[in-house]
């Protein structure tokens, strides 16, 4: 089969896509016929050793998918050949074939696509941990989304709008910015033309936003702390800038605001059952046409490394997938 491997850790170009040797499922696993692959920021991170979780090189990135079972182990009892199928691993689906514990299998919805199935789990399901799980987001309150036109941002707004709360998309292009009122935001900025403080004290009538969602980090997180209202909530998803922010602890402490960390991986390992509930009633909206995930580019799998890249350069829009 093929794969795209990381050998040495590095950037994008440094990736390697050649012949390995075909994979066999062992006691408890399956073996899945890739069909699509999502490509998020960690699978960035996770190849130049920046990443929480370090596999043992040689390794290929990609830590979602969707595909058709091909085997199964000894013991799997909850799946079996021939089953539409979505994945979620730390590494290995940018590859044909994919190892994964039968844990990790979930059916796939009859009415998704493989590479929208792709682009689900790990985007919705950290935007829906974020918001519902760790911020409680209400019925009416308000939410400002920080990189608003990526993978998370969009899905956020999506299940933001489901909740029935009020959305401040920020984004740093006008473009970016209208694919975000495509997906139900109510209100917009672009911090690269717009005071992003002064903006969100005119859209909240001074009272600031309940709810902030960050997967950006960077020079733009303490200006959205900073404009956070009384008992506000702050979502740290990820650092897509690349800088980690420092905030000043005297902020929460002046808005009564909290600081909630978003670890949506550690989150399903050690707390199974809910991530299972939350995939329920995430599937429930799909079927109600309120989360739909949008998927701007694919490219094959050869093409895997232009689409990390691409990735850092920041000129995704929603997801981009790996297909095969």
């Amino acid at each position: 089969m093929k794969a795209l491997l990381c050998k040495t850790l590095g950037l994008p170009d440094t990736l390697v896509y050649e012949e390995t040797a075909d994979l066999k499922p062992g006691p408890g696993q399956v073996l899945v016929d890739m069909k699509a692959a999502g490509v998020n920021f960690p699978d960035a991170l996770i190849i130049q050793g920046k990443y929480q979780f370090k596999p043992a090189l040689p390794f290929a990135p990609g830590a979602e998918l969707a595909g058709v079972v091909l085997q199964v182990g000894e013991g799997v009892k909850n799946t079996r050949p021939g089953d539409r199928v979505i994945a979620a691993c730390t590494h290995g689906a940018f590859a044909e074939q994919v190892l994964v514990q039968a844990k990790q299998i979930i059916p796939m919805p009859p009415a998704l696509s493989f590479e929208a199935a792709a682009s689900f789990t790990l985007a919705y399901g950290t935007s829906y941990h974020a918001l519902k799980g760790r911020a409680q987001l209400k019925e009416g309150e308000t939410l400002l989304v920080l990189g608003a036109a990526g993978g998370v941002g969009l899905a956020a707004i999506q299940i933001a709008k489901a909740l029935g709360a009020k959305v401040i998309a920020a984004a740093s292009t006008a473009e970016k910015l209208a694919i975000c009122k495509e997906n139900g935001a109510d209100e917009l900025i672009n911090y690269s033309t717009e005071d992003l403080r002064e903006r969100v004290k005119e859209l909240t009538a001074g009272k600031g936003p309940n709810v902030i969602f960050d997967p950006v980090g960077g020079k733009y997180a303490e200006p959205a702390f900073r404009s956070i209202g009384w008992n506000g909530r702050y979502l740290v998803v990820g650092f897509a800038d690349g800088d980690i922010p420092s905030i000043p602890l005297n902020l929460p402490l002046l808005k009564g605001a909290s600081i909630v960390g978003v670890f949506w991986g550690e989150f399903v390992n050690r707390q199974l059952f809910d991530f299972i509930k939350d995939l329920g009633e995430m599937f429930a909206l799909i079927e109600q046409g309120k989360l739909k995930p949008l998927v701007s580019k694919t490219y094959s799998l050869a093409q895997g490394a232009q689409a990390l890249q691409d990735l850092l350069d920041r000129k995704v829009v929603g997801k981009v997938v790996i297909t095969n």
